[in-house]
């Protein structure tokens, strides 16, 4: 069995992690950091202390009122992306850890279009 990093935990939702092919699980929320358990294999979860997360990027879709996924960007290890059953709830509980300048808006696919095609001037 895994060890939590976490001393108390915040909240405990379903899950699924978009790391490869599709894991569904439970994530929790905690004082030390943001862990992911699968299901079906123990031996396969994520740990992520609070320390090592750079940004929290969300996915938001007819402005605001829909959030299909979100992403823990770390400094070491890389992206990984994460959907729940109610993404508010735990944007809302990472906040209380993870200061709100640090949660960004990701890119809309306009915008990553528009980007493609304008240049920087020098």
């Amino acid at each position: 069995m895994v060890q939590s990093i976490n001393t108390k935990s915040d909240l405990v939702m379903n899950a699924t992690s978009h790391l490869g092919m599709a894991d569904y699980g439970k994530i929790m929320v905690g004082d030390k950091g943001f862990e992911f358990y699968d299901d079906r294999d123990a031996n396969n979860y994520i740990q992520i202390p609070w320390t090592e997360v750079n940004h929290i990027i969300v996915s938001v879709i007819f402005g605001g009122r829909w959030i299909p996924r979100f992403a823990i960007e770390t400094k070491k290890n890389g992206t990984f992306s994460f959907s729940s059953r109610d993404p508010k709830k735990v944007l809302r509980a990472i906040r209380v850890y993870i200061k709100p300048d640090r949660i960004v808006r990701s890119l809309g696919f306009f915008e990553v279009i528009k980007r493609a095609f304008t240049r920087k001037k020098k």
